[in-house]
């Protein structure tokens, strides 16, 4: 009977193939193998006197197949990117609408612009605000009035230009 390395470098190419046939993924495949090939190496005295150690292998492969979809962790699958969404890196509509929107932000006057980034960027309340910029609260609910509506009107007059 063969040793477990003479086993693994006979048959352990056909039992990741058959892993990847059942999981669809190579990735997995290769780390389901992986564990299953761990388990049988603590038995593998037993298992080489068995009938045929393909069979107890590929079964350890099977039930860890299972067992990995069985797990609340592995219940997302991953999506397939649309073509139509922005790739990582390239500049698009996005980016440049963002930037635009960038621009007008720093146009803001120093309170105005403070205000903005710090209660839709670092998501702090107005109390917060007013100790950080040394005011009242109702004077930052005006900044923040204020550079809201220059910032639409600024928006939508960029908007239209051609």
């Amino acid at each position: 009977m063969p040793t477990f390395e003479e086993y693994i470098a006979a048959r352990g190419q056909a039992l990741v193939r058959f892993a990847a046939l059942l999981t669809g993924d190579d990735h997995r495949a290769e780390d389901l193998v992986q564990d299953a090939l761990a388990k049988a190496y603590l038995r593998w005295s037993r298992i080489r006197r068995s009938d045929d150690p393909d069979v107890y292998l590929r079964r350890l492969v099977l039930n860890a197949s299972r067992s990995w979809w069985r797990r609340r962790a592995n219940r997302e699958l991953p999506a397939p990117v649309p073509d139509d969404v922005a790739q990582p890196g390239a500049l698009d509509a996005e980016a440049a609408e963002r930037d635009a929107l960038w621009r007008l932000i720093r146009a803001l006057p120093e309170q105005q612009r403070a205000v903005v980034v710090l209660r839709y960027y670092e998501d702090l309340d107005d109390a917060t605000i007013a100790r950080i910029l040394d005011c009242s609260p109702v004077t930052v609910r005006t900044h923040a009035m204020r550079a809201l509506h220059r910032l639409r009107d600024e928006y939508r007059t960029e908007d239209v230009k051609p």
